[in-house]
């Protein structure tokens, strides 16, 4: 029989262990990627993300997380709708465990939340865009960024370019801020705005579908932005396993060329030369606390 001594010794072995277990189980998440992964996508955005039917969904953002997930072997994911100022918070709140939403990687977006950051890991860029304006086909009175002076601009919530018109270097445009990208395409083409800024790539699919409208060629302004796929931090050898997806997706001869001109035929060539990423871009952004910093995998 054992002794009070060899009781205690065997108590605090088995306490040990419990929590040697429960701490191991708990730095090691349950994957997120599978057969039943939900990805959070724009259902207003022709040409990168759009739904035309409910359940839906097509362009360039479901053309690449779609084919990543199915090189992984998993089924092509589930698709629900977001808007531009609820796509951090759909992820942390666990309503989808993926964004493919033209979302841009930012130093703020990807720091940690103790950094005062948003606490997303990002697994790109899988397109790189500057900001321009989508105006009336008509209108042949904006050509520069001066001419946009007293002109209505309409830009949506949670996007960089609204972020960025914000600036005192633009505060001799006057900004409209709707919703979505939706109330700001009607509000041009109902002669309430003089114009819409956001991303090129975004303008131009609006543009491919509404022949009234074209992107002005000469403007390009901002920090170009570079499109990932956003989860929660917490999952760093999900995001490893994507991003090696995403490597080799552009590296192949033909696929992200493919997928882009299916989505986007519109975009001119040299516009489309400029948004494919590199490798080393892909490294830099990917999985990464900051720009440039090593993943830990």
């Amino acid at each position: 029989m054992a002794g009070p001594a060899q009781r205690r010794w065997a108590a605090l072995t088995a306490a040990a262990l419990l929590y040697v277990t429960a701490t191991g189980c708990s730095s090691d998440p349950p994957s997120i990627l599978g057969n039943d992964t939900e990805v959070g996508a724009k259902s207003d955005q022709p040409g990168t993300s759009f739904s035309p039917h409910d359940g839906e969904y097509n362009g360039f953002d479901i053309a690449v997380v779609g084919t990543l997930m199915n090189m992984l072997g998993y089924d092509t994911p589930r698709f629900s709708g977001v808007l531009s100022k609820n796509r951090a918070r759909l992820l942390h709140d666990g309503d989808v465990q993926l964004v493919a939403a033209t979302f841009s990687i930012t130093p703020t977006r990807m720091a940690p939340k103790s950094k005062g950051g948003d606490d997303l890991d990002f697994v790109g860029p899988y397109a790189s865009t500057h900001q321009g304006f989508l105006v009336r086909a008509n209108d042949r009175s904006i050509r520069n960024l001066g001419d946009l002076d007293g002109k209505v601009v309409c830009v949506w919530e949670g996007t960089t370019s609204a972020n960025e018109l914000s600036k005192a270097a633009y505060d001799k445009i006057v900004k409209r801020t709707e919703d979505d990208a939706n109330y700001c395409v009607n509000a041009l083409r109902e002669k309430e705005v003089d114009a819409v800024s956001t991303d090129q790539l975004i303008l131009y699919g609006f543009m491919q579908v509404n022949p009234s409208l074209k992107v002005v060629p000469g403007i390009k302004f901002g920090e170009p932005n570079d499109y990932g796929i956003a989860m929660a931090k917490g999952h760093r050898k999900d995001c490893v396993r994507l991003r090696d997806k995403l490597t080799e997706y552009v590296r192949q001869a033909t696929s992200w060329e493919r997928d882009f001109q299916n989505s986007l035929p519109a975009v001119p060539k040299a516009v489309r030369d400029e948004a494919k990423p590199t490798e080393a871009e892909i490294s830099a952004l990917s999985c990464v606390d900051e720009p440039g910093a090593s993943t830990d995998d």
